[in-house]
Order: C-alpha cells, then structure tokens, then sequence
C-alpha cells in the first residue's frame, strides 16, 4: 500500500519538506510559496518562518525554543502553534518526517 506518508507531528518530530516540495520566493508577486507537482501554496510569514528551520535535523522543540526567543515569547504557546501548523501541512502533502540516516 503506496501512498504519501502522512505524520503524526510532535515536538520529537524533525519535519522537512518532501523531496518533491521546494519552498521558493516568487520574485514576481513577491511572496514566499511552497511549490510541489501541481500545486502551490502560498504560507503566511509566520509559517514561512518556520518552514526555513524544517532542515531535517532540527526538532520542532528546536525550532520552538528559536522562536521562543526570537521572540520573547511563552515556549509553550508557540510549540503548540508550530505543532498545530506543521500538523496542517503535513495533512496537505507538504511536510514530511527526515528519516534516520542509516550507515
């Protein structure tokens, strides 16, 4: 049974884009977009900023204690918004887990 492998996205989880998804500014309308086969999705600042720490092998605790102090903000409250924000991605095709490098 083929098909997109959805995740579960937990503060543990390291997200990344899939291969076929390519997170790209657009000169022309001058706006970052998520570009996949047939498809493309314009995410907001906030999740742009996000998605520029998805590398893989940053966690989403990682990237929310980045932002906690980016921004001065409460830890939790922005893990739970990364969290349900990845979350959506992910269900649209847009996120992926990196898996462990095997040697």
């Amino acid at each position: 049974m083929a098909g997109p492998r959805n995740i579960s996205v937990s503060e543990a989880s390291r997200p990344v884009l899939p291969r076929h998804a390519k997170l790209k500014y657009d000169e022309t309308r001058k706006v970052w977009v998520i570009l996949a086969p047939e498809r493309v999705l314009a995410p907001d600042e906030i999740a742009v900023e996000v998605l520029q720490l998805c590398n893989g092998e940053r966690s989403v605790g990682d990237i929310a204690d980045a932002l906690a102090v980016k921004y001065a903000a409460p830890r939790e409250a922005i893990l739970a918004d990364v969290i349900v924000m990845l979350q959506d991605l992910a269900d649209k095709g847009f996120l992926t887990e990196a898996r462990e490098k095997t040697s």
